[in-house]
């Protein structure tokens, strides 16, 4: 449960520093594929932040394997 509470901040804040970063740089031409619409911004921002704070989650023990086990 831990590591999904991290994923989902992480996902949280990164939403946030998407529109803001829409808000405040954004792009003025309109060209821009992620910062001229500030639901590409936002979407793009939590994904990037979902995957920063899948960094910071720690694996089950059932999927470390251990280094005296010689199967």
């Amino acid at each position: 449960m831990k590591n999904w509470m991290i994923w989902g901040i992480g996902m949280v804040i990164g939403a946030a520093g998407g529109y803001l970063y829409w808000y405040y740089v954004g792009c003025v031409s309109g060209s821009c594929a992620i910062t001229s619409s500030p639901v590409n911004s936002t979407l793009y921002g939590g994904l990037m932040g979902g995957l920063l704070g899948n960094v910071f989650s720690t694996p089950k023990k059932d999927n470390i394997i251990k280094k005296n086990d010689t199967n």
